[in-house]
């Protein structure tokens, strides 16, 4: 899959967990979506983005569970 497509998705669910009152919960509750529902190899994509590229075009709070759950997605 390509990252574009990724990062896009990442976006939306991120959107989703935005609305959550709690912001710790809704970091570790997004971090815990990708965990169960991406397959391993879109969260690998999705962590080199990261690592390499310093993802600049995530949301702000998927930037951060993917930054603070990088061993638990790895």
């Amino acid at each position: 899959m390509h990252i574009d497509n990724l990062i896009k998705m990442a976006n939306q669910i991120g959107s989703f967990f935005s609305t959550m009152p709690d912001h710790e919960q809704a970091v570790t509750d997004l971090a815990s979506h990708l965990k169960r529902f991406w397959d391993p190899r879109m969260r690998k994509a999705l962590l080199a983005y990261v690592e390499q590229e310093g993802g600049t075009e995530l949301n702000p709070l998927v930037l951060e569970a993917v930054k603070l759950h990088t061993a638990t997605l790895a």
